[in-house]
């Protein structure tokens, strides 16, 4: 969904409603150094959505959408949850998929693309809830990464069911007490990065949304390997505050508190050799085409 599909005709622009003028003149389609940096000036990332006041889901998501390489050459897949609220508010195509399905969806989506658009890379990147990915879903998010499917797996950990009342979910934490929970959850989280990683992914990083540099490169990283290598997953911590008793400015509190060292969202984050040798040569690619720009700029 490149810049000209969106294009106005010159004849209507006048009566087209102002939001959607405002879309055409400023996305981030089709440039190159696009970020988070882009949000809050982009229509694109999210102006407005439906989630709770103070929802880390919505920073994360913002960020997501904003590191995207090709938003207008890129395929969503959603799962029922928070998440799924959100998706209508956003101008990158994406799909709802039923509860858990997500990744089984994702690996018809992006073989049929490649053989309708064999002259275009289409990325296809999976957003869904702890529930959808590790316990509903998990089965399908596992034979994905068996069959080496290319494309990035995203969970948005809650570490519970944080849509429908706070029930105790595989990567609740050990010990914590849910409304849905009430005796307390029995069981360490399951470590699903270190599955991912035994599973087949060639990028795997853990972290909280606290630090958007961060954030931004390992979504870059994970959507660009899949894309050439093979499957990718990045877990967020994107902490319910509505069931975790926190009040809505102490979401970004709550992440940075979580992420030191040590901590369960420690910033940890695997490369395989094949995909180190990969992103090594991009870099070398992005400090080449730096260099032959500021040498061009001071001629």
């Amino acid at each position: 969904m490149g810049k000209e599909k969106i294009k106005i005709n010159d004849e209507f622009y006048d009566i087209m409603p102002p939001e959607y003028q405002e879309l055409v003149e400023e996305a981030t389609y089709g440039k190159e150094s696009r970020g988070w940096k882009d949000v809050g000036e982009a229509k694109e990332l999210i102006e407005e959505h439906s989630l709770c006041a103070g929802c880390p889901e919505s920073i994360a998501f913002r960020y997501v959408l904003a590191c995207l390489p090709k938003p207008e050459d890129t395929v969503m897949v959603g799962s029922t949850g928070c998440t799924s609220l959100v998706f209508p508010h956003v101008a990158v195509h994406n799909i709802h998929s039923l509860f858990g399905n997500q990744n089984a969806i994702a690996s018809g989506l992006k073989r049929t693309l490649a053989l309708r658009f064999p002259e275009k890379v289409k990325d296809v990147v999976v957003l869904a809830g702890d529930g959808a990915t590790v316990d509903i879903g998990l089965d399908m998010t596992l034979q994905s990464w068996f069959r080496q499917e290319k494309f990035t797996t995203i969970c948005f950990d809650n570490e519970l069911y944080a849509n429908t009342g706070g029930q105790e979910s595989g990567l609740m934490q050990k010990g914590f007490v849910g409304k849905m929970a009430p005796a307390g959850k029995k069981f360490d989280k399951v470590p699903l990065p270190e599955i991912a990683r035994n599973s087949g992914c060639h990028y795997v990083a853990v972290m909280t949304v606290s630090k958007p540099n961060r954030v931004e490169k390992a979504i870059r990283n994970a959507i660009l390997v899949a894309r050439e290598i093979g499957p990718t997953y990045i877990q967020l911590y994107t902490p319910c505050i509505l069931e975790i008793g926190k009040q809505m400015m102490e979401g970004l509190q709550e992440m940075r508190d979580s992420e030191g060292p040590g901590k369960r969202f420690e910033f940890k984050e695997y490369v395989s050799d094949e995909a180190k040798v990969f992103l090594d040569e991009m870099d070398a690619e992005r400090k080449r085409k730096k260099k032959a720009l500021r040498a061009a700029r001071a001629k």
